[in-house]
């Protein structure tokens, strides 16, 4: 099926719709293509109407001309109409022609057109029978313009199967505008396959349709396939092209550079792409202050641009300009609209601060500090409160001493002048000082101008002055332990009218020590007590004392008397760490380190030497071993026992002068210094001394021990003859012998066979009460315990230890065994009971 007109009369069609024909030549007037566009009678000035393609037939012409003044086409092939025009049936084609240039022969061509368009018309009533007998239902190409005026139903094209011929057929559509959104935009006649659209179409909202046409017979046979329809909806220019922003500010900075961007503006255009109608000119209408003309918009990009370098902020420090962006190119029928540009103008410091006066003159008494004297102000046209207009202050001259200082105040801008130093009338009456101001920021012209400059004269007045303590620390020699009442110079204040020390009095405000007396008269000093360098009161060996002068006016100054000490060595060096932790088992030495409160000259090296004669126990046990100047290694001969011990050290310095130092050493059975904990009475260096009633309480010991043995071996022998009954409380009775005297192993004696061992040296017996016979010092205890326990371990220090079986073989913990003392009340036997057992066997009665 193929587009086909509507049957019936001419007259009928012109009634809504004119064929208009373009004839489109070359250069060489040859046509290149023949183009039919369907248009209402009544046409509006600047109406599209159409598009032709170009690109083909001109290459290289740049003119066009048409023949009907009342038409124009555009470069992309766009046909507009220039006025408002009523078509007829007369008129029914134009021509236009490309050239070069006007020429008498293009005169002719246009006649030669007019000519080709009539015969163009007779072949093309011609065309129509045979495009009719070749008719196929295949798609054909199909537009409609956007907002079209109508009248409606506007005829768009019509639809027609071969098999028309043979059968009745009916015509239906389908799709977007039929029965999908937006519904009933098109239809066609069942009967004839004529397309319609029923209303204005915007192509902003749907830029082309893909309908379905179906070919069917009254019965329901579809000799066809379905058609595929494209109608596309041809763009017209009725969207505005619009800024991204109402207002548009920019920033650019003063003194640029000619060609420097300042921004760039954009605007959108809902339009069909690609085309005149978003082919958008951007450009300035309007420049506020409109002179002198400082920036330029690139047509194509909106970029603004400057075309000055005279931009001044201190003239004018903002500009607004209108701008405007059209459509089709820019041409003056397109579309446009106008926004607004504010450009603030930054500024640069391109202005140097300049002091409103060349020279001032003020005046200050003298010893004033700390206090304004003048106040100068500056100029500086740049932007107020930034680095390019605040000032800095600087005094070039006649500030060597250092008596001035210049600070800005930071709300005025001012430059500040203060006395920091006292000025004295006596030395300077008259001083003249070169101030200089620059800004913050570096100067847009050179970074290194020296700015304005102004002179200040400062005149100093006379002030009645009371004494100077000058200098205010004065130092004397003394060598310490000097006899009491020498005499030195002392402290000494002058005064500056008469620059003499005469008519000054001196008073000691401070002697930390009561070492010293000041003369009211002279200043000088007197040793009133020993001088000691080594005093808690003395810091780097000087001893400060404060003088306060004054004159017959009562004005005063205070100074101080720095007495340096010069040391005497009359102190003998000291070992000031005298505990010394040996842990036996990981170490065998110490070091020790001696001090000297004397200086360095009456110190180090310092000898080590033991304390004792030569056969003493000291020299036998102990051995030093020089390190270095001022530490010495102590380490212990033939393994002696864990315990405490006294070792005393002479340390001499380099001029003889010695102490001794007595040692506390302690041998402990420990990793780490801080595990290390002995109890036991500390122990001389000559060795483990026992007194005469541990010796007796060892030999009685022995001796009951024995006679235990006996009584018990007695008692067996008579138990075999004659067998006695025991109570059943005394059937597991056992003797426990404990021996402390250090070094060996005590055991436990047990009458069913059983030997326990004790752990320690000085582990005493277990079980006991006091007044039982424990002792401290190696004494033996036999005691009785119930039920035969025994114990598993008692060590020394409070290691833990625990009871067998005792009463009936309960378990029992003893918390401690300190002082050689163990509390095991519920395994003590009572004295009736032991005496019973005993006497018979030992034949007391």
């Amino acid at each position: 099926m193929a587009a086909a007109r509507p049957t019936g009369s001419a007259s009928g069609a012109l009634c809504w719709q004119l064929l208009l024909t373009l004839a489109i030549l070359t250069f060489a007037c040859d046509a290149c293509k023949t183009v039919t566009l369907h248009v209402p009678s009544k046409l509006d000035a600047v109406k599209y109407i159409g598009r032709v393609n170009l690109k083909e037939c001109f290459k290289s012409a740049n003119l066009i001309h048409s023949s009907d003044p009342d038409f124009q086409i555009l470069e992309d092939g766009s046909v507009y109409t220039t006025n408002a025009i009523l078509l007829s049936s007369a008129k029914r084609s134009f021509t236009i022609l490309l050239s070069n240039t006007e020429t008498q022969e293009e005169k002719k061509i246009l006649v030669l057109l007019e000519q080709q368009t009539k015969v163009l018309r007779k072949r093309r009533s011609q065309e129509k029978v045979l495009i009719r007998a070749k008719r196929r239902w295949a798609p054909i190409p199909c537009s409609v313009s956007e907002n079209s005026l109508g009248p409606f139903p506007l005829f768009l094209q019509q639809i027609q199967s071969d098999t028309a011929q043979n059968y009745t057929i009916y015509y239906s559509i389908s799709g977007p505008g039929v029965d999908k959104e937006p519904l009933n935009l098109f239809y066609v006649e069942r009967d004839t396959g004529n397309l319609f659209c029923t209303r204005p179409v915007d192509r902003e909202m749907y830029p082309s349709f893909e309908l379905v046409a179906f070919a069917t017979t009254k019965d329901g046979y579809t000799p066809e396939y379905p058609l595929t329809l494209l109608i596309r909806i041809e763009d017209e220019n009725d969207n505005f092209p619009i800024f991204t922003e109402t207002t548009y500010i920019f920033n650019v900075t003063e003194n640029c550079r000619v060609g420097t961007t300042v921004g760039q503006v954009c605007a959108t255009d809902k339009d069909e792409p690609d085309t005149l109608h978003t082919r958008l000119m951007y450009s300035i209408i309007e420049q506020l202050p409109a002179s002198p003309t400082l920036f330029f918009m690139q047509p194509a990009t909106g970029v603004i641009t400057t075309t000055s370098s005279r931009l001044d902020r201190e003239v004018t420090d903002k500009y607004q300009l209108k701008i405007k962006v059209q459509d089709m190119d820019g041409q003056y029928f397109g579309l446009q609209t106008t926004a607004t540009c504010i450009i603030n103008i930054g500024d640069v410091n391109d202005n140097l601060p300049t002091f409103n006066r060349l020279s001032y003159e003020v005046s200050v008494e003298e010893n004033r500090v700390d206090v304004e004297i003048l106040r100068v102000a500056v100029t500086d046209k740049d932007l107020i409160n930034t680095a390019n207009w605040r000032a800095n202050y600087t005094i070039l001259k006649g500030n060597e001493n250092g008596n001035f200082k210049i600070v800005t105040d930071p709300k005025t801008n001012e430059g500040v002048l203060c006395v920091v130093k006292p000025l004295n009338y006596e030395e300077k009456q008259e001083m003249t000082l070169q101030i200089s101001v620059v800004n913050e920021a570096p100067n847009f012209a050179s970074s290194r101008s020296t700015g304005s400059m102004a002179t200040v004269t400062v005149r100093v007045k006379n002030q009645d002055e009371g004494p100077e303590c000058r200098p205010a620390v004065q130092i004397v020699r003394i060598k310490e332990n000097v006899p009491v009442s020498t005499k030195d110079i002392g402290y000494k204040a002058h005064d500056p009218e008469t620059n003499s020390s005469s008519g000054i009095r001196y008073e000691k405000l401070s002697d930390p020590e009561g070492w010293v007396s000041v003369d009211e008269n002279s200043g000088s000093i007197t040793i009133l007590r020993s001088l000691d360098r080594e005093a808690k009161t003395i810091r780097n060996g000087i001893y400060n004392i404060t003088i306060l002068a004054s004159d017959e006016g009562k004005r005063t100054c205070t100074g101080t008397l720095g007495i340096i000490l010069e040391d005497v060595n009359d102190n003998g060096p000291f070992i000031p760490e005298r505990t010394v932790i040996m842990c036996k088992t990981v170490m065998s030495s110490a070091e020790i380190v001696a001090v000297d409160p004397d200086e360095p000259t009456h110190g180090p090296p310092f000898d080590f030497s033991l304390e004792g004669v030569s056969d003493s126990e000291v020299l036998r046990m102990w051995r030093l071993t020089k390190m270095n100047d001022t530490a010495a290694r102590l380490s212990y001969l033939n393994d002696p026992q864990f315990g405490r011990y006294t070792v005393p050290v002479r340390v001499a310095d380099r001029l003889g002068q010695s102490l001794v130092t007595q040692l506390d050493v302690m041998l402990c059975d420990c990793v780490t210094r801080s595990d290390c904990k002995i109890p036991s009475p500390l122990r001389t260096a000559k060795g483990l001394m026992l007194g005469k009633w541990a010796v007796l309480a060892i030999l009685l010991g022995i001796a009951l021990l024995f006679c235990v043995l006996f009584t018990l071996v007695c008692g067996a022998t008579g138990a075999a003859k004659k067998p006695k009954v025991f109570p059943d409380d005394l059937a597991q009775q056992n003797l426990i012998v404990s021996n402390t005297e250090a070094p060996g192993d005590d055991k436990v004696y047990s009458t069913n066979g059983f030997t326990t061992h004790t752990a320690g040296g000085f582990t005493q017996g277990i079980c006991s009460t006091p007044g039982s016979g424990v002792k401290n010092g190696g004494q033996e205890t036999i005691e009785m315990v119930k039920g035969g326990q025994t114990i598993e371990s008692c060590q020394e220090a409070g290691h833990h230890h625990t009871l067998g079986s005792c009463k009936g073989g309960g378990q029992h913990t003893l918390d401690s065994c300190r002082g050689g003392q163990v509390e095991a009340d519920n395994c003590r036997y009572a004295y009736s009971d032991w005496y019973t057992y005993t006497q018979p066997r030992l034949g007391i009665h």
